[in-house]
């Protein structure tokens, strides 16, 4: 083993020659450094990042070959920072078992110094976060995080002195937070929010609490402003991208982001007095390490380092769960898809896939209700033809829901229908996956979806997407009661915003955690196999799209 890890390091050593060398992305020396002429370095700083891992803990270059990257520039006299950008501690079984604490201890081990929290962060429980947060070694920071009082709930920041320099990281949390986590959890008992992420609507909210962050280091001292984001860059995550923040503040140098799931090299976006500002993403599941390299003179650079060949068992840790993971719990004989076979591409997020009609099935056959829906976003894994794991099955669902079945009206549904298509062709967490009814979304029409300030759902103020939805082979019935299956998340919660069932009345109330109820589906209601039912992966046209002129 010592034999490998050296001839690893030796490799990566030649790997890494060129990180702090010139580099694809390269920006001026910061005003500060201008001023200063050169920083007093004996060596380079070297800021390493990392985003969306999601559990990822050997996939790819893993923690192990993050530790050895790090390492090896530290053995080259570098001057090493390690940053994470957020959603580091949910995604797969492992952190699902642990509520994220197995992440952390990793985390720790691996050394990390400052994280910005992301959106599936929370996804354990306010206090969980907060558990998880004094668990870490390192500090979590973020600007726009506030209480109901307008008070930073992290530190809005830290500045760390390395070699000398002052290098400020700012933290930023997308606004999106409030739905694409748990709606709940920012609420008190009586439903009021109790913590914001400042989501208004034209981002100023945002652009000001960073703003201001930023002046704040800059006026404790800090020759550099890098911010951690975990604010993405797809047309959904507008006003709040991270370009849009570059664009409305100052003095910020680089911005190291998360949240989409990018491959970003390093772009140069100009802020709001017309500076150029690095921006960077490391696409997700540790397929890259960020590499941000300050040099004597002032200047940034950045490169993205992969090998897919640096992957070593983490060991310790998934031994406590490994024959859980492993354990054959059904089969199918079909390919069961999130993503388009015939591009790669992810579609469970915008049309009808084999593996979404399967789980909406799952809560529909095992809560007896008369229709049931899941959010695309809530279907993460596919699932190739073959044995079925438990670990595949925590994959596909995450997240620890619990199955619930309420009564609602036709006119509730439908406008669930209309919220879920609101955002096509763009993909959303919150399109919805059906069991029990079909339905067309013409994309002719634009979508007249109202939410208010917190991005719940207030009312269809217009034309509606939405036509033709039938349940149970008949026409729905606004005025009619009808028995709705789905989740916590999506019917007690408020998730994704989809506030219109919170008041109903609960026939069962969070009565199954998710991966059981396809479990149980699979093994009680298909015999342990799926089968040709759902051997096409685009479903059983449940939903048609019409695409627009």
């Amino acid at each position: 083993m010592k034999k490998k890890l050296l001839a690893l390091t030796l490799a990566l050593m030649l790997l890494l020659a060129g990180c702090g060398s010139a580099a694809p992305a390269e920006t001026p020396a910061p005003t500060p450094a201008e001023e200063t002429a050169y920083l007093g370095l004996d060596n380079d700083i070297v800021i390493l990042y990392t985003n969306d891992v999601h559990c990822a803990v050997d996939d790819n270059l893993g923690y192990t070959g993050l530790a050895t990257v790090k390492n090896a520039l530290e053995a080259q006299g570098k001057h090493v920072v390690l940053v994470d950008n957020g959603d580091a501690v949910q995604g797969d079984t492992i952190g699902t078992l642990s509520n994220g604490e197995y992440i952390i201890d990793i985390m720790n081990e691996v050394g990390y110094d400052v994280a910005t929290p992301g959106n599936h962060e929370f996804d354990y429980g306010m206090d969980q976060f907060f558990a998880l947060t004094e668990q870490a070694n390192f500090p979590y920071v973020s600007a726009n995080f506030v209480d109901n009082d307008g008070n930073t709930v992290l530190d809005p920041y830290v500045i760390k002195d390395v070699a000398g320099v002052k290098i400020a990281f700012v933290g930023i949390s997308t606004p999106k937070t409030i739905t694409t986590s748990t709606p709940k959890y920012f609420q008190d008992d009586n439903g009021n929010y109790i913590y914001s992420f400042q989501q208004d609507e034209t981002g100023e909210k945002l652009y000001a609490a960073v703003q201001s962050a930023v002046d704040a280091a800059r006026a404790e001292g800090a020759q550099f402003v890098i911010a951690l984001a975990h604010l993405g860059i797809e047309e959904d995550c507008s006003p709040w991208t991270s370009s849009e923040v570059i664009v409305n503040t100052t003095g910020i140098d680089a911005v190291l982001d998360g949240h989409s799931h990018s491959m970003i090299q390093g772009e140069k976006v100009k802020n709001k007095d017309g500076a150029e500002v690095l921006l960077s993403s490391t696409e997700t599941k540790l397929a890259y390490i960020g590499c941000l390299t300050i040099k004597d003179d002032g200047s940034m650079s950045t490169t993205l380092i992969s090998d897919n060949g640096m992957k070593e068992f983490i060991g310790g840790i998934q031994e406590e769960f490994e024959e859980l993971v492993n354990t054959v719990v059904a089969s199918t004989d079909v390919d069961l898809i999130i993503k388009d076979p015939a591009s790669g591409e992810r579609i469970v997020r915008v049309s009808e896939t084999n593996l979404g009609d399967l789980c909406a099935d799952a809560y529909r056959a095992m809560s007896g209700a008369d229709v049931a829906i899941v959010n695309g976003g809530g279907v993460r894994a596919d699932i190739p033809a073959g044995d079925i794991t438990y670990g595949q099955i925590i994959a596909v669902h995450p997240f620890g829901n619990e199955m619930c079945v309420v009564e609602c009206t036709g006119q509730e549904i439908l406008d669930a229908l209309e919220l879920g298509c609101s955002k096509l062709p763009a993909e959303s967490g919150g399109f919805l996956q059906v069991s029990g009814m079909t339905y067309t979304v013409d994309l002719n029409v634009e979508s007249t979806v109202k939410l208010d300030e917190n991005g719940m759902f207030v009312e269809v103020e217009g034309e509606r997407r939405v036509k033709d939805v039938t349940i149970g082979g008949e026409p729905l019935d606004p005025e009619k009661t009808y028995t709705l299956a789905s989740h916590n998340y999506k019917l007690k919660d408020c998730g994704d915003g989809y506030s219109m069932f919170a008041d109903n009345v609960f026939l069962q109330d969070s009565v199954m955690i998710d991966n059981q109820v396809l479990i149980n589906y699979i093994v009680d209601v298909l015999g342990g196999t799926v089968g040709e039912e759902y051997a096409d992966p685009y479903g059983q046209g449940r939903i048609t799209i019409i695409e627009a002129n």
